[in-house]
């Protein structure tokens, strides 16, 4: 008899329920959340429930190791706030001493790129000020199947798979190649180092992470490859409470986390974009992507100047989303010609991943992000703990001068981005696509789906993507298979740098997560990719 295949063709059904409903790229963590609710949890619980078994589901993308972000909510005060889980560079890093080695970027892989993990104070937190259950309640599913085992899903599996080879190089990653390989798909995999690691938060919470043995692994295994991070970094690190950012989309109110993460960009394309009709053109027309793509651009121009630390550097976000300032952008736009890579605006005045959400049934929503940035991070396991160490700080600037660049206690431009709507004041949608600067683009054309096409929230994350691939200005344009053939070839010819993707190049296209609900009934809807393992569970 020959092996099963795990290849699937799926169509995928808009799901509806009443009483909660979580969506995640893995199913285990889908069915952790909703149990959660089950059991009195609300969504702030169940968000970071199943946040903590991704960790273990899908160690490549995120983990303890990372950062987060979340929104959370309200319902009974409709009011909204954000959870800024990310950390910070090393007090002993400094820009010059980079570039006096001569470098003009940070690489990706090296101890250098290690920022202070903020997820294990994220999901602490989170859950204090919006929970309802205790950290070691939370954490428990996460620490079963790190203890336990889980198998592997079929399209985690083949990403885990073409890491083989990095995670040979990867010190005191042994877990993560049972047998001296990647595991199969369908195999069980055990991750005990993770789980003691799970179960001492769980028992000593956030702290017994930024400090103690934990601690002294983390700091001694960046040290080993010849980062400066300290124990004293470790210890200072702080989560913060933000006012969150928010843009007017055709009747509906898209919030996103305030800089030092990317949402900028996606209300920036937003409100472009409101400029124009989309509604009378076919979505899958080049005129409409045209459109589209080209506020992109000015949005990522302005974008990766003007995102950085808040708390250094801050954004004129007001002015960057005012009305005069829009129409000032939205002209430079013309209907049948790409622009040359444009430079970022001045304003008058006065930036791999999980992406997950969670709402339950009294309408409390959780829109919940938790990243290492690339697959397995910088490749840093700290040693005895199964965690990979973020290289997040390789989205720091260089360049001296630039509102992102490097400095000590600095928190780095950050791409990833949860996401709430609001129509009349009520929970409207928690969304979200992960995946690098896929994440606004993402945002944009899934809202767009809704807003302008009324899709429901599975058509939505089923529609063929376009993707700007680093978020520069000029980046080259990604099509997903599903795009008219004539259609990216009239790309082409307006100038567009037109790259079509197809089979596996799927996975550069994100993650994309929605729940909808309905303010009359409190009637949930949800739609999860299919680009990805994942399933929305409700009841």
């Amino acid at each position: 008899m020959k092996p099963m295949s795990f290849d699937f063709h799926s169509r995928r059904s808009m799901i509806a329920a009443y009483n909660g409903m979580v969506a995640t790229s893995n199913p285990l963590a889908s069915q952790a959340g909703l149990q959660t609710l089950r059991d009195g949890g609300n969504a702030a619980d169940a968000a970071v429930t199943a946040a903590a078994v991704l960790n273990v589901t899908e160690s490549a993308s995120t983990g303890m190791g990372g950062d987060c972000f979340a929104l959370f909510y309200d319902a009974k005060t409709g009011a909204v706030t954000a959870l800024n889980g990310s950390g910070r560079a090393p007090a002993a890093l400094t820009a010059e001493a980079l570039r006096a080695r001569g470098w003009s970027t940070i690489a990706e892989r090296s101890a250098d790129a290690v920022s202070v993990p903020g997820a294990a104070a994220g999901w602490e937190d989170l859950i204090q000020r919006h929970g309802r259950m205790p950290l070691a309640r939370v954490l428990h599913d996460a620490i079963r199947y790190a203890r336990d085992g889980f198998p592997v899903q079929p399209v985690y599996g083949a990403s885990w798979a073409r890491a083989e080879a990095f995670l040979r190089n990867c010190r005191h990653a042994g877990d993560y190649l049972p047998g001296g390989h990647a595991p199969q798909v369908g195999q069980i995999v055990r991750l005990p180092d993770l789980a003691r690691t799970l179960q001492a938060v769980a028992e000593g919470g956030a702290e017994a992470f930024y400090s103690g043995t934990i601690a002294d692994a983390i700091v001694e295994s960046v040290q080993e490859h010849g980062g400066v991070l300290a124990l004293e970094d470790l210890r200072g690190h702080r989560s913060t409470w933000d006012e969150p950012i928010r843009a007017n989309y055709r009747g509906v109110t898209v919030i996103e986390c305030p800089p030092n993460g990317q949402g900028l960009a996606a209300l920036q394309a937003l409100r472009l974009i409101e400029g124009f009709d989309l509604a009378a053109l076919p979505w899958d027309s080049a005129e409409r992507l045209h459109l589209m793509i080209e506020a992109m651009r000015l949005a990522f121009a302005d974008a990766r100047h003007y995102i950085a630390d808040d708390a250094t550097n801050p954004a004129p976000i007001h002015d960057l989303l005012s009305d005069g300032y829009i129409r000032q952008r939205r002209a430079l736009i013309q209907r049948d010609q790409a622009m040359q890579p444009p430079s970022f605006g001045r304003p008058v005045a006065g930036s791999d991943t999980v992406y997950l959400t969670a709402v339950d049934g009294e309408g409390n929503a959780c829109s919940f992000i938790n990243s290492l940035y690339m697959g397995f991070g910088t490749g840093i396991c700290a040693r005895g703990t199964g965690v990979f160490l973020q290289n997040r700080g390789a989205l720091f600037s260089l360049e001296e001068g630039h509102p992102n660049e490097l400095a000590p206690g600095k928190r780095p431009y950050h791409t990833i981005i949860p996401a709430l709507a609001l129509k009349d004041g009520a929970l409207w949608a928690s969304f979200g696509v992960m995946g690098g600067f896929m994440q606004p683009q993402g945002q944009v054309q899934v809202i767009s789906a809704m807003v302008d096409d009324s899709l429901n929230p599975q058509e939505a994350v089923n529609r063929p993507r376009w993707l700007l691939a680093d978020g520069t200005a000029d980046s080259p344009l990604y099509l997903e298979e599903g795009i008219p053939v004539r259609v990216m070839a009239e790309l082409a010819d307006m100038g567009h740098p037109v790259r079509p993707v197809s089979g596996y190049g799927h996975g550069v296209f994100g993650d994309g997560q929605i729940i909808r609900r309905d303010a009359e009934t409190g009637v949930l809807f949800g739609g999860s990719d299919p680009r990805k393992d994942g399933q929305v569970a409700a009841w």
